[in-house]
């Protein structure tokens, strides 16, 4: 089968940037929001925002739904935790798709599937079919389509805009996901006690309608001819021999370890427990206000790595950005306040925007065009740390009686990971982003 080897149209690139000058030096042009003036890529951030607006109100519903049916903790952990599974099982095999299928093709079929399974438990629930065995049955198939929609709109990013506009592009992306995490729980909740659970999952449903609506917009690039050869395992392979060979991806994807296995697990599993040991309150009031902190510095975040334009030294900023959220954090477990408690999270939800950017975006840059997909889904596998995470600072929090310890530990782990990588990677201490900008693949 052929390659997915693309160049970009005339046509879709604005006529002032039209010039004879390298990506590196067209770099110094990009503003905040310069990716926004390619109509496919508009389209792009528009459809993955509504995509991550669609994913949360899933979320909420979901949880509750399970709860409300149960009264069980034990059984909401369950069915998130079917759908984390076959996420992760689904990592390799998204990567093969994502090279060898027509990216147009392969967002319409994942985005049908999703619209016809959520629509699907939506009917069930408002006909009034409450069984659990369809919440496990939507939790599972649901698990396989986020997985390949999450790698392949990350991968567009690169096909959709020129190399010198990416880490805006990546950056605007970002924002608009910490847009969803800071509103998208409220939002859930409100349209929840109007609606019922059956009536939001057929609002979801509605939403990827309009989703569909922006993939059938997009003018995807032209396509060089090439070939992809050999068998799915033989493809997942050859993913892991380029990561092997090539140590500026080794770097920044051991790098990426840190979020998921030291810092998304104080985010995700210890609000409610700050919430109620820390601060008590067990209404869930605090511990949506310590969520939404972090998003809305993520936010800021975003923003601001948007509007970096020509600065150089990304690899540095890595290392800056991380050192600050473990910082950021280990202020947070020592504040005595809730007000205090909000400003460090939202200033780690700050830097770990920037950190993910940033990463993100060299890594994307360093991968060959033709086999972005594979390499991509290998690196998405970190998220498989995720689940270990949450296991450790959760007994850890029991252990050393409270969220606090636990934080800090994390926390200063965090900080020496940092250091090391300052200390011993020439990679990452030099590296700058005209180095990424101007490699051609």
């Amino acid at each position: 089968m052929p390659e997915k080897q693309y160049t970009y149209s005339d046509n879709n690139e604005p006529s002032e940037d039209t010039d004879t000058r390298s990506d590196g030096q067209k770099l110094q042009k990009v503003r905040t929001f310069s990716s926004l003036k390619f109509p496919d890529f508009r389209l792009l951030f528009v459809g993955t925002t509504l995509t991550n607006a669609a994913q949360w109100l899933m979320q909420v519903t979901l949880s509750w739904l399970v709860y409300d049916m149960t009264g069980s903790g034990t059984m909401v952990g369950t069915v998130n935790l079917l759908r984390s599974v076959s996420s992760i099982a689904m990592i390799p095999i998204a990567g093969i798709l994502i090279d060898r299928l027509s990216r147009r093709k392969l967002l319409i079929i994942n985005n049908s599937w999703l619209f016809t399974i959520t629509a699907a438990i939506g009917l069930l629930l408002v006909t009034g079919h409450r069984e659990m065995v369809f919440i496990f049955i939507f939790s599972f198939l649901g698990g396989f389509a986020g997985t390949i929609d999450n790698a392949l709109r990350q991968v567009m990013v690169f096909d959709l805009l020129p190399r010198s506009h990416t880490p805006n592009g990546m950056a605007l992306i970002q924002t608009g996901w910490s847009i969803m995490r800071s509103f998208g729980p409220a939002i859930g909740g409100f349209l929840l006690a109007w609606s019922g659970a059956g009536g939001n999952f057929l609002i979801q449903a509605s939403a990827y309608i309009l989703i569909m609506i922006t993939i059938l917009g997009i003018k995807f690039p032209k396509k060089k001819a090439a070939s992809i050869e050999g068998s799915a395992i033989e493809n997942i392979k050859e993913g892991f021999r380029y990561i092997k060979s090539n140590r500026t991806i080794q770097t920044f994807m051991l790098l990426g370890f840190i979020l998921p296995l030291f810092v998304i697990p104080i985010y995700t599993i210890l609000p409610p427990i700050y919430a109620a040991e820390v601060f008590g309150d067990d209404s869930g009031t605090t511990q949506g206000f310590l969520m939404a902190a972090v998003g809305v510095g993520g936010i800021l975040g975003g923003f601001v790595t948007a509007s970096l334009g020509s600065f150089e030294r990304r690899g540095l900023l890595q290392l800056g950005s991380m050192f600050m959220v473990g910082l950021s954090l280990i202020g947070f477990a020592l504040s005595q306040t809730l007000l205090v408690s909000l400003l460090f999270l939202a200033l780690s939800g700050f830097f770990e925007i920037i950190f993910l950017v940033t990463n993100q975006t060299l890594m994307q840059l360093a991968i060959p065009t033709e086999i972005r997909g594979r390499v991509t889904s290998v690196v998405n596998l970190n998220m498989v740390l995720m689940p270990i995470g949450n296991m450790i600072i959760g007994v850890g929090s029991d252990l050393m009686g409270g969220p606090k310890g636990i934080t800090v530990v994390f926390s200063c782990v965090v900080l020496v990971v940092v250091v090391c990588f300052l200390m011993f990677s020439n990679t990452i201490r030099n590296y700058r982003i005209s180095h990424a900008i101007n490699r051609e693949h």
